[in-house]
């Protein structure tokens, strides 16, 4: 019957539940865990906003990544609730990087350029390897779109990071850094709301409230 097995279901099973599925899971949780300390270390040492808001980020990664292997193979419902604690969780971290940052504004700060331009190239690769690792996964469910968003939206704030630390180089201002952060946090919002969204719509389609 055809209500009874949607595209974001039945037809990712075999996916979720393939060996290269969970090892890809498992490779993105290390990577994303060593980062953050890589990160959190040179953006405290560096004075960098966007750095450290980038460290949080790859922590918030690693944490959806065991998430998600601790549900594959689990039923839509529980997979779909899980999606939406980790949507509400990029909610979170997104809000907290756009508090830093507008700390930052009032406060004042002068980051070193050359760490984060260096340290945010890093990232980028690490980054791309992981989105590519996670590409073929993109168009699966919640709990599996969840994963691709945050991948993707990570290589743009490296990106982000790098431009700004150019920037800061050549301006000698810290403003650049702190506009990064307050734009990491609005990506961070859209693809929380974007994972939010979806699992809310799984959900409710079988009529579980949320």
């Amino acid at each position: 019957m055809a209500d009874s097995c949607c595209a974001s279901s039945c037809s990712d099973d075999t996916a979720r539940n393939d060996p290269a599925w969970r090892r890809a899971l498992w490779i993105a949780l290390v990577v994303n865990a060593v980062m953050f300390f890589v990160e959190i270390i040179a953006g405290a040492a560096s004075g960098s906003r966007s750095l450290q808001a980038d460290a949080l980020d790859f922590l918030g990664d690693a944490a959806n990544y065991a998430i998600s292997l601790g549900v594959a193979g689990m039923a839509l419902v529980w997979r779909a609730r899980t999606a939406l604690v980790k949507g509400l969780t990029i909610l979170a971290f997104a809000l907290g990087v756009m508090v830093s940052a507008v700390w930052g504004l009032v406060a004042g700060t002068q980051p070193d350029p050359w760490a984060m331009t260096g340290i945010g190239a890093f990232a980028l690769v690490t980054n791309i390897s992981v989105a590519l690792l996670l590409y073929r996964f993109r168009s699966g469910d919640a709990n599996m779109r969840s994963v691709w968003v945050c991948s993707r939206n990570d290589a743009i704030n490296n990106l982000l990071v790098i431009g700004a630390g150019f920037v800061v180089l050549w301006t000698g201002s810290g403003l650049p850094d702190l506009v990064v952060a307050l734009i990491m946090a609005l990506l961070g919002l859209q693809g929380g709301w974007q994972v939010v969204r979806q699992a809310r719509y799984e959900l409710a389609a079988r009529g579980v409230p949320v």
